[in-house]
Parts: structure tokens; sequence; C-alpha cells
């Protein structure tokens, strides 16, 4: 094809521009807006291209930090087959749901799951657990007052402090209403306040991001980094197993088809 070194020097050149300008598969985030639904593979990266975070299906607890994105075929087989255990159903009616429901919010006396009865609030716990350069409140090792999140929904850095709260929100992976219509309505209070106060179901992230997402399941929303998106549904899975709830015909399929 005449690849003389003209050529050869403007093809370098023109990857080096890509890769400056972020374009391209060297430094592409391949987001969507939330809630569009997309087949393209971003790489799930942190604002500063750094991987962060744990493979959830290395991290079958939650205690560990963030969520990784899942690349290699063999844990995409992996994903596949946990989801497909996953039992579907109709979703039920929200008649009588409430957050109280499940307990007050971000109760430290939920029996049964990571980090239970600490003396720590469920909330502080994950921002300790997905948090870098962690400040607390003077005298505590458990409030936090600011932190350095890499956001694994939009791949943002954000930078927190307790001043503007809002700006970073714990994501029930598994929505608490979805759980409701799902079979939660019949559990125990026990058992409801495991699922809201769980590491495994409870993610920090970009609180805009969360609030678009509401109580829906994956067939309508997934996380706007691409990349990231077989890991949230291995996540969603792995919620539903530990609970024994089932998701909609729906989701599961989109969920096999993030893997």
């Amino acid at each position: 094809m005449g690849g003389g070194r003209g050529s050869r020097l403007f093809v370098g050149v023109s990857v080096a521009v890509a890769v400056l300008a972020g374009c391209g598969p060297a430094g592409d985030l391949s987001i969507d807006k939330p809630g569009r639904i997309g087949s393209d593979k971003g790489d799930g990266k942190g604002g500063d291209g750094t991987s962060r975070g744990a493979n959830p299906l290395d991290n079958p607890e939650g205690t560990k930090p963030g969520l990784a994105p899942i690349k290699s075929d063999k844990d995409r087989a992996a994903a596949r087959k946990l989801i497909d255990k996953v039992p579907t159903k109709g979703r039920g009616p929200k008649t009588g749901y409430d957050r109280d429901e499940f307990g007050y919010a971000w109760a430290d006396n939920a029996d049964g799951i990571p980090w239970a009865h600490n003396g720590c609030d469920t909330r502080n716990d994950l921002l300790k657990r997905d948090g870098v350069e962690v400040k607390f409140r003077s005298g505590s090792d458990c409030v936090v007052t600011s932190m350095t999140l890499y956001d694994p929904y939009t791949g943002k850095t954000i930078e927190w402090s307790k001043q503007d709260a809002a700006e970073v929100q714990i994501d029930h992976v598994m929505p608490l209403s979805y759980d409701w219509q799902m079979g939660a309505s019949r559990w125990s209070d026990g058992k409801r306040k495991q699922i809201a106060n769980d590491p495994l179901n409870l993610l920090p992230v970009d609180g805009s991001t969360n609030s678009s997402k509401g109580d829906s399941g994956p067939a309508s929303w997934l996380p706007p980094v691409k990349g990231i998106r077989c890991s949230y549904a291995v996540r969603f899975a792995q919620v539903a197993l530990k609970y024994d709830l089932p998701v909609t015909t729906a989701d599961k399929a989109a969920m096999l088809e993030q893997c």
C-alpha cells in the first residue's frame, strides 16, 4: 500500500493527537447519558485514567472498595454463568412500600452483614471503604468529613466534603423499592434491614447520577460508563442470589447482554 516514512510519521502523529485528546480506544471512557442502554465497551476507568476498585467476582461479600470492569473472556463467561442462576418473575405492585420498611437509614444494628455493630453507621462505613485520602471529624474514626472518590458509574473523580454531602450518594444497586416488588414485602423487618445496609448492595457514587436511576432495573437504567456495566450486572445478580430475589425477564436479559 506504499507505506513510506512520510505516511508512518503521519500515522504516528495522528495517534499521538488522538491520545492527547482522549479520543478512541486509548482514552475513551465510552460514557452514555444516564439511562441509555448501549452495547459498546468502555474501559471503566477513574477520572484520572487509572482503573479503580475490585472485580465483583472477587468481592462476593462487598467488603472490597469500588467496582472494577470485567474484561477477560473467562471472567465474562463466569459472569454470565452467575447471572443465569437468577430466577425471573414479573414485578409486583409497589403497594405499601416505604423506605422505613427497611429500617431507619444507615442502621448499624442489622445482624448478619459485614461491619454491623461496629459503632459506625453504614453510610460512613461505605465512604471509608471506597474513599481515598479520607479525613475524619476531630476525635472520631467514623465520621468522614472529606475524601476523594473515583466514581465507577461516571468515571469522575469527586473531591467530596461533608459540607456538600449530597454530591455523593450511596446507591442501593438493587433498589429497595425493586426488592419490595420482587418479594421483600413478605420478609421480616430484620431481613429487610440487612439488604438495606449490606455492603454488597451499596456503592458510593455521583449523587445526580444515582438520582437519575430511581428504582429502575437494568433493563431501563445502566451506569453511564459502558465498561462497568457487566460488573454492575454481576453485582445486581450477587444481591439477588444472596437474598433469594428474582428479577424481571427483561432485566435478566439486559444483565446477560452486558457480559
